[in-house]
């Protein structure tokens, strides 16, 4: 089995012929939030940074062998995007699905999958002039904090306005 196209697809989900982000983003986002079910947000952050470090040097390896660069197959920028949205956005363990958590976890996904592809500002520019693996990796860093920051503050907006 070629565990480099594994983990860079997220379990294959890269590989789907249509919108593989979103796929990938899908697939990403219950891995997340069953992670959180069992350790603290800032636990997934950690793990989210370690992968991210390990994705970049992956990356910049397929890249040199494919003579690709940011391949739709690779998704792996996906599952960091979404999880640090994740992280930010929920502030403590789940132990039960809650309307506040339900909703961060609705919203961390609509605002990750929107900057994700909108890229604005510093996230295209990361997208368009950064090259290998950073490039890949740091546009979704980015799209991640801003949607989890935002999915944090739209919920408490909610939670102390309308519920």
């Amino acid at each position: 089995m070629n565990f480099k196209l594994l983990f860079l697809t997220v379990g294959f989900s890269g590989l789907s012929p249509k919108a593989s982000g979103t796929v990938g983003t899908i697939v990403s986002l219950p891995i997340g939030v069953a992670f959180l079910t069992i350790l603290p947000p800032q636990s997934l952050f950690l793990f989210t940074i370690l992968i991210t470090i390990f994705a970049i040097k992956v990356i910049n390896i397929y890249e040199k062998e494919t003579g690709t660069h940011d391949s739709k197959i690779i998704v792996i920028d996906e599952l960091a995007g979404i999880w640090l949205a994740l992280a930010i956005s929920i502030t403590e363990q789940i132990e039960t699905f809650t309307t506040p958590i339900i909703l961060n976890i609705i919203f961390s996904f609509i605002y990750f999958r929107i900057f994700d592809i909108w890229k604005p500002s510093i996230i295209g520019k990361i997208d368009r002039d950064v090259k290998g693996g950073l490039g890949v990796m740091g546009d979704d860093i980015i799209a991640g904090i801003v949607a989890g920051l935002l999915s944090a503050v739209t919920v408490k907006v909610i939670v102390e306005y309308l519920l």
